[in-house]
């Protein structure tokens, strides 16, 4: 354990030097910062040796959990041969066997493998590849793209362009190329009014009406498949998915799934297209893809969209663009060795009985008078507080319920954080029942803590 001394300055180097994400630093520099130093398994441990579950997966990234041994040895031994070597040009062993590994557990049809560095840069690339292979097509005019409302993709210029988050996306809206925003199947909140199950999916249509009006204009259809994450934990009806495919293929629109969060078994499968038997054209990988170690994504392309960029040197047709840690040694290794781990430990089978059990504790969260929605797909739930439950009005933004939450969680050894007032659950895939069981207790009382506070 480190002396006082040091981590006091720690906290004092934290709040002088850091910008931290995503985080009012006015607020930030006020408290006492939560500095992590080591973990193992499921829990992170901080500076002063008190223990937390990694209820978000250190976000959203952890798979197998913290200091794995068949990662780190995977990673040590690509150390003694090289950290890193560049892709543009030269390969390298890991980059070609984790590109082989990638396409074999893929959905069929996905047989070309572009790296980058993390779930933004693979989506650009997605939406470059896209925009490129009408161009080469002939399709002058197919430059805009459809997104759906609530969506988020990343934090560059062009993810942001087909973002629906209005609180990260609007202050950029200026830098943005065309998009449109299809309303989401945000059944709690359904945009349209409508009620489930009787709606027929009916944010479908909507859909079709802006894909029938502009089919000579767009390029391609990105979107989230099953759960939109920073939007909110959504969690998108049976038949959703494969309709929005059907109506791309009906109207010649490239789909791109941006699997970053829903990949690597987070939903129940390796990959949550695989739940509707849906192929898309392009699909963006990151996050898990590793289980979490280290910098790395990878976008997947169909031999149709390759082959629409070969041509003679003088043709262009190349795709320029790249990444200075593109296909990077030691990030493929450890994708490589948490590729193993699924087989070998049996992740995806191992997953149906604490899938089960979270559904069945998080039934006892419904009744509570402050909670308007609980929602699951896999191990990815969330809760949804509100101040009425009749009326579904939300916990204004301001007065930070979640994020109280959130502290009251920290405080009885539970890390999580909030999306507004909405409480994300996201552990590693290898928690355990009982642990399971730990981090949902510490929600109920961390929720109760705070309600009963603001209801004074």
């Amino acid at each position: 354990m480190l002396n006082k001394t040091y981590k006091e300055q720690l906290q004092t180097w934290d709040k002088q030097y850091l910008w931290h994400p995503f985080t009012q630093m006015q607020d930030y520099v006020k408290e006492t910062p939560l500095i992590i130093e080591e973990g193992n398994g499921v829990f992170l441990k901080d500076v002063n040796g008190k223990e937390y579950i990694d209820g978000i997966s250190s976000m959203w990234c952890n798979i197998h959990g913290h200091r794995k041994k068949e990662i780190d040895d995977a990673i040590k031994r690509q150390l003694d041969k090289i950290a890193h070597t560049t892709l543009l040009g030269p390969s390298n062993i890991p980059a070609i066997e984790l590109a082989k590994s990638l396409v074999g557990i893929a959905p069929k049809g996905l047989t070309k493998v572009f790296y980058s560095d993390n779930g933004s840069t693979a989506n650009e690339v997605a939406l470059k590849m896209a925009f490129q292979y009408w161009q080469h097509k002939g399709f002058k005019d197919k430059t805009q793209f459809v997104a759906l409302q609530y969506g988020y993709h990343g934090d560059t210029i062009g993810t942001m362009s087909v973002g629906g988050i209005e609180i990260f996306h609007g202050a950029f809206r200026p830098l943005y190329f065309k998009t449109y925003l299809a309303p989401s199947p945000y059944c709690y909140r359904c945009p349209l009014g409508k009620q489930p199950p009787n709606c027929s999916l009916a944010c479908l249509d909507k859909l079709e009406d802006i894909l029938k009006e502009n089919p000579g204009r767009i390029a391609a259809m990105i979107m989230e498949p099953l759960v939109q994450g920073a939007g909110g934990m959504i969690i998108h009806p049976s038949g959703y998915l494969s309709g929005v495919h059907a109506l791309c293929k009906k109207y010649n629109v490239l789909l791109i799934l941006d699997e970053v969060l829903t990949g690597f078994g987070r939903t129940g499968k390796m990959f949550a297209c695989l739940h509707e038997n849906i192929v898309p054209d392009i699909m963006s990988l990151s996050k898990g893809i590793n289980g979490g170690y280290m910098p790395l994504a990878a976008t997947l392309a169909t031999e149709e969209i390759y082959n629409a960029f070969l041509g003679t040197y003088t043709e262009l047709k190349t795709f320029f663009h790249g990444h200075t840690y593109t296909g990077n040694p030691l990030g493929c290794a450890a994708a490589l060795a948490s590729m193993e781990l699924f087989e070998k430990e049996h992740i995806l089978e191992n997953l149906e009985p604490k899938i089960k059990h979270l559904q069945t504790k998080l039934k006892s969260f419904e009744s509570l008078n402050y909670v308007g929605d609980v929602r699951q797909c896999g191990l990815i739930a969330a809760i949804e507080l509100v101040r009425d439950k009749t009326t579904k009005e939300p916990y204004p933004w301001e007065e930070r319920v979640g994020i109280q939450v959130c502290l009251e969680a920290r405080k009885l050894g539970l890390l999580i954080r909030p999306l507004g007032h909405i409480i994300v659950i996201m552990p590693p895939l290898i928690i355990k029942i009982h642990e399971i069981d730990r981090l949902l207790d510490i929600i109920r009382e961390s929720i109760q803590t705070v309600i009963s506070s603001e209801l004074r």
